[in-house]
């Protein structure tokens, strides 16, 4: 049998050349989270199927179609996650963190996985960042967790995106919704697709978020769900309004926003970004005040929000964000002879041990092959060592971009030489971007 050389359909392979935007986004979403309060959780990849199909509804695309579902050598049914809000639910009804002080907030980043057409900004394992806040009823809540995703999409340099919201109401009002939903659409049945026939008693609030065009065009005529709200879901939609308004987020009510999953109850909304064709959303929410109580916890109020982490890069690149560069290497030492190598290995340890990034020759290269890979590395500085430099105490460091080179003590007063040298590249290299700006 010969070696598997491709990756799944619908995976994808982050390679180091590509791994920068990644890491840079990743660390300003948990950085902004945890300005919010929210403090990281770690879930299991699966979990049981019945997770799955009791919080995300099997009525739902993705429980009907999308789930990687297998049974264990224990006969267990076993899902590999769909979504982070269900895994995250659990966790903390399991360890008892709603009987800590409230609300918890909690904010993940982690890889999830739908069996469905790979496109752009969609694949079958795909990473999301989510964040989750458990114990207020309070339409603060709302506004808190918007102002989160609002400003976390900032933060990674998202710009030209728009927030929606829409109330679906809670299970006081929503039957009657239910009800004219119904009854309009069994009224258009015949333009129905089989799959929204079978929701259309079970839940035709799914209707409203099929992707078959027929469908699509029926739903376009459909009752609004804010014309069917209780007072008290109506004083919670106008309670959120008001706290957007006094923070200045713009928003729009949309009210054909109903989210693709069952556990949503009263404010759910979207942040949407043109620009990367039909798959415009790039972060998705709402409240699901119902979630723990199914999952058998303590009824509680809950709510949280998820976005995907190809998606927003696919943004900032439409939108000529330019993604933040590797790291480049601070000083390569190139060594001439076997004890030199020696001597280049334990300094460049010692640089490492102060925070720099140094290298060295793994490879038995000749001096000129070193020079031309630590140009390759975008190294700063270098420092040749030969038998000259050993025997003096004594090396040049020379500066990669303009040329210059300067003694550099070998032994005691390296480092504070190190970080003279480095501290005054970089402030000519700020000097230089200032300039460069004001020019423009």
């Amino acid at each position: 049998m010969g070696i598997l050389t491709k990756a799944p359909r619908g995976t994808q392979d982050i390679l180091p050349a590509k791994s920068a935007p990644w890491q840079a986004m990743e660390r300003e979403l948990i950085a902004t989270a945890q300005r919010f309060g929210f403090q990281e959780i770690r879930t299991p990849t699966f979990e049981h199927t019945e997770l799955f199909s009791r919080s995300v509804g099997d009525t739902t695309d993705v429980v009907q179609k999308e789930m990687y579902t297998f049974t264990d050598k224990g006969d267990r049914s076993i899902t590999l996650r769909p979504e982070g809000t269900a895994g995250a639910a659990r966790a903390v009804i399991e360890h008892g963190l709603l009987s800590e002080a409230l609300p918890v907030k909690v904010s993940y980043l982690l890889s999830c996985f739908r069996y469905e057409k790979p496109q752009a900004g969609r694949l079958r394992e795909f990473h999301q960042f989510g964040a989750e806040l458990y114990g207020s009823a309070s339409p603060a809540a709302d506004a808190d967790l918007i102002a989160l995703a609002s400003q976390a999409l900032a933060n990674i340099g998202i710009r030209e995106v728009s927030l929606e919201i829409n109330s679906i109401g809670c299970p006081n009002c929503r039957p009657a919704y239910l009800q004219a939903l119904r009854d309009y659409f069994e009224a258009h049945r015949e333009k129905l697709c089989p799959t929204c026939l079978e929701r259309l008693q079970k839940n035709p609030l799914r209707i409203l978020d099929c992707k078959n065009p027929d469908c699509a065009a029926v739903a376009k005529d459909a009752p609004l769900v804010l014309d069917h709200l209780c007072g008290d879901c109506r004083d919670h939609f106008d309670g959120l309004r008001a706290r957007l308004d006094t923070l200045a987020i713009p928003y729009t009510v949309n009210p054909r926003i109903v989210r693709g999953l069952d556990y949503y109850t009263r404010t759910v909304f979207e942040f949407v970004s043109g620009g990367i064709g039909a798959q415009s959303t790039v972060c998705g929410g709402g409240r699901y005040d119902g979630l723990i109580g199914e999952l058998g916890g303590p009824q509680t109020p809950a709510l949280g929000f998820a976005m995907g982490l190809e998606r927003l890069l696919l943004v900032l690149e439409a939108q000529g964000n330019p993604p933040p560069a590797a790291e480049s290497c601070d000083l390569y030492i190139a060594p001439m002879g076997e004890t030199a190598a020696v001597k280049a290995f334990q300094l460049a340890n010692l640089l490492r041990d102060e925070g720099y990034y140094a290298e060295t020759d793994l490879m038995g290269r000749s001096l000129r092959a070193q020079m031309k890979y630590a140009d390759k590395l975008g190294a700063k500085f270098s420092l040749v060592l030969g038998e000259d430099e050993l025997a003096k105490g004594e090396g040049m460091l020379k500066d990669m971009e303009s040329g210059e080179t300067l003694p550099l003590p070998l032994g005691e007063g390296l480092l504070e030489e190190v970080d003279r040298r480095m501290a005054a590249r970089a402030y000519a290299q700020l000097e230089k971007s200032i300039q460069e700006n004001l020019e423009d």
